[in-house]
């Protein structure tokens, strides 16, 4: 007899504050001159799921790791480790895919307007799961004002 948890997963999303997220896979490609507007604009992402989410840090602390750059033998880089959750009914994540909070929900964190995350690796996916977690990484100075 199989278990079912579709009473438990409804509560427990019915108990996560949820905001609204993006999942799109970076844009392909250079960067294309507009005449329009006389800019350099990248071409558009492929939005994979527009929808409930919830960002949350993933309990330890950032790390540094050394990454080669162009004047220093290496440039300290952190890596903020955070967590997406969404429904179990959302698609799966995969690897390398930006997270952007497009709103927030009633007394949620203003902070995360504008942020983005890249995905760590593909949404992670369990035989006793209520919600999907996916492992993700803040992106360094891309937060534009919302």
């Amino acid at each position: 007899m199989a278990l079912d948890l579709t009473g438990i997963t409804q509560t427990v999303e019915n108990l996560i504050p949820w905001d609204e997220i993006r999942i799109a896979s970076p844009a392909s490609g250079p960067p294309v001159f507009d005449p329009e507007t006389g800019l350099y604009v990248w071409p558009e992402q492929h939005v994979l799921y527009e929808g409930r989410g919830a960002v949350q840090p993933a309990g330890t602390a950032a790390e540094v790791v050394s990454i080669p750059g162009t004047n220093l033998p290496w440039i300290p880089e952190t890596r903020s480790k955070y967590r997406l959750l969404t429904p179990l009914a959302a698609p799966v994540a995969e690897k390398d895919q930006l997270v952007t909070v497009i709103a927030i929900h009633q007394g949620g964190d203003l902070a995360l307007l504008g942020r983005q995350w890249r995905t760590q690796d593909p949404g992670g996916a369990a035989t006793m799961g209520v919600v999907r977690v996916t492992a993700i990484d803040q992106v360094q100075q891309t937060r534009e004002a919302p």
